[in-house]
C-alpha cells in the first residue's frame, strides 16, 4: 500500500480525534460498524471474491452483542488485515481492508477508532483522482464525524443488544492514550 495519508497526530484529524475522545466505548462501536458498509464497498468492487473483509464486519457485529468471543473476532481482524496485505498493489482495497480490520478492534478498544478514520479516508483518496484528494478528504471527515454526531445522539436509543464487557462504561482509552503521550512530552526522562 502507498503511505497512510493521515495519522492519529495529523492537524486535519484532531477535531474527530476530540469527539471520539468524548465517546462512550458502546457509540464507538456502533459508529464503527456503521462506517464499515462505505469503506467495504471499495474493497468488495475491486476484489468480489475476497469475503474476509466483509466477515470481519460480521464478526464485529457478533462480538459487540456477545454472541462470539474475543479469540474468533480477533482471528476475523486479522483475516482483513491479510486481505490487506494481499492486495497491497491495489491502494484503495488495501487501505479500505485494514479500516475494516480495526471496525472490529474498536470492539475491544476506542483506540481503534481513529484508525477507522485513517484508512478509511485513505483508501476514499486512493479510489478519487488524485487532483480530488483535499476536497475527498474534507468530505470524508464530515461523513465520518456527521455519523458519530449521530451516534452520540442516538446509541441509547438503538435497539441493540450488547456483550456485557461493553456495559461497563470505563474511561475513553483514546483520551487516556493522548494524555499519556502529553504527560511523556512534558516529562520525558518519566519511565512511566
Amino acid at each position: 500500500m502507498k503511505k497512510l495519508l493521515v495519522t492519529r497526530e495529523s492537524a486535519i484529524i484532531q477535531p474527530i480525534r476530540e469527539l471520539i475522545e468524548k465517546q462512550k466505548h458502546r457509540t464507538l462501536v456502533s459508529w464503527a460498524i456503521d462506517c464499515a458498509e462505505r469503506v467495504l464497498r471499495i474493497f468488495e468492487e475491486r476484489h468480489p471474491g475476497d469475503s474476509r473483509p466483509r466477515e470481519a464486519v460480521k464478526a464485529a457485529e457478533e462480538w459487540a452483542k456477545g454472541e462470539i468471543k474475543m479469540p474468533i473476532a480477533k482471528k476475523a481482524a486479522h483475516a482483513a488485515h491479510n486481505a490487506a496485505t494481499d492486495v497491497a498493489d491495489d491502494p484503495p482495497a488495501c487501505a479500505a481492508a485494514r479500516a475494516i480490520g480495526h471496525v472490529v478492534g474498536t470492539v475491544h478498544v476506542e483506540t481503534h477508532a481513529i484508525g477507522v478514520v485513517m484508512y478509511g479516508i485513505t483508501s476514499f483518496v486512493y479510489a478519487a483522482h488524485p487532483e480530488d484528494a483535499d476536497s475527498v478528504i474534507g468530505k470524508e471527515l464530515k461523513w465520518f464525524y456527521d455519523r458519530l454526531l449521530y451516534w452520540e445522539a442516538n446509541v441509547d436509543k438503538a435497539d441493540r443488544k450488547w456483550a456485557p464487557f461493553l456495559l461497563r462504561d470505563a474511561p475513553n482509552k483514546e483520551k487516556l492514550l493522548r494524555l499519556k503521550k502529553e504527560q511523556k512530552l512534558r516529562n520525558p526522562n518519566d519511565k512511566k
